[in-house]
């Protein structure tokens, strides 16, 4: 039997994603669920993802054969910036199919991937594709990671906004407050999220994440188990 796969995005680079997808994987860990965690692209890094990494210490395992065989990273640049970009300064294209196979072949062994994005839903992968238009080719749902930091509304609604344009199935946001910012600002942005949420269709919920940290419910609510 094949497993599921859920996308973890971001309204930017910066946001959390790393972090939220390695918490949520060690949280499903320990509800028993058989899940991985994959990085679509790593750029700014040589061996193994430095995300990689973070999601293995996050969950509390060591490193997995499907890392070691980069399965979980399949394509990895070093020099820091856009997919595109970084390949093409290596003088190598991100063959699409491969990073199909790649997630494929860890459905086979996991009932669960947390794929983790690269940057934000508009960053191209190639000069002709973006990541949210390569999610909308897989039929995959995301998570969107979100925050109360200034400029994110803009960005958040933006996100909502390509992804209703596409099709693409909304889970959730994870409101991510690290920063603690002025309560009022907190506040307001979520219920702007949730509002526009509502406006596109989505019934979507809107999880905050505080001290690091979502519990049993918070993974019922975004349907994880």
């Amino acid at each position: 039997m094949k497993g599921s796969v859920i996308v973890i995005s971001g309204i930017d680079t910066g946001i959390g994603k790393t972090f939220v997808t390695g918490i949520l994987a060690r949280a499903l860990l320990l509800k028993g669920r058989n899940v991985i965690t994959q990085k679509i692209v790593q750029t700014g890094c040589d061996g193994i993802s430095e995300d990689i990494l973070e999601h293995r210490q996050l969950m509390g395992i060591e490193l997995q054969d499907a890392d070691r065989k980069g399965l979980t990273c399949p394509c990895l640049f070093r020099y820091p910036a856009s997919p595109h970009l970084a390949a093409r300064m290596e003088n190598r294209e991100i063959d699409l199919l491969h990073l199909r196979r790649s997630t494929l072949a860890l459905q086979k062994r996991y009932e669960l991937v947390l794929l983790e994005g690269v940057g934000g839903l508009l960053v191209p992968l190639t000069p002709d594709l973006l990541f949210a238009d390569y999610i909308r080719g897989t039929g995959y749902p995301i998570l969107l990671v979100s925050s109360p930091r200034l400029g994110s509304i803009n960005h958040t609604l933006l996100s909502i906004e390509a992804c209703q344009k596409r099709g693409i199935a909304l889970r959730g946001v994870i409101y991510n407050c690290f920063q603690n910012p002025d309560q009022h600002i907190v506040d307001d942005t979520r219920e702007v999220i949730q509002h526009s949420l509502k406006q596109a269709g989505y019934s979507a919920p809107v999880i905050d994440l505080r001290n690091g940290e979502l519990d049993a419910d918070d993974l019922l609510r975004l349907s994880l188990y």
